[in-house]
């Protein structure tokens, strides 16, 4: 089991850009399947984006595509959430999540590991 701490959150306006980070505590973090979460007040947990294990490639969400950015320093054992043109729907507690297969899953079932979440306000 990994340890997950996300940083970065706060208040934005709209229009505006945010960086959000994850670091684990430990294992083989380059091998790790990442994937950054949200839930915002009174609807489910959504899937924004994630990068694979195995090649670090990405994939989005389709209410995030072409504004947020998922890229991994393995160095630093730190996945990093690039999110740009920020809209108040984007306002939700993120999570970072993470297992060890190779696959990036919509489905919040597939992460065995998780962060304590982070608040992102974008206001209008």
């Amino acid at each position: 089991q990994v340890q997950l701490v996300e940083s970065g959150g706060g208040l934005v306006q709209a229009g505006g850009s945010m960086r959000l980070s994850c670091t684990a505590s430990k294992g083989t973090f380059s091998l790790y399947t990442m994937s950054w979460f949200r839930q915002a007040p009174g609807k489910e947990r959504e899937f924004v984006a994630g990068i694979s294990g195995s090649d670090d490639s990405p994939l989005y969400g389709d209410s995030v595509k072409g504004r947020f950015t998922i890229s991994r320093d393995s160095a630093k054992h730190t996945v990093h959430l690039q999110m740009n043109t920020l809209k108040p729907e984007d306002t939700a507690v993120y999570y970072c999540a993470a297992h060890t297969g190779q696959t990036i899953s919509y489905n919040e079932n597939f992460y065995s590991d998780w962060g304590q979440g982070t608040l992102v306000t974008v206001s209008s």
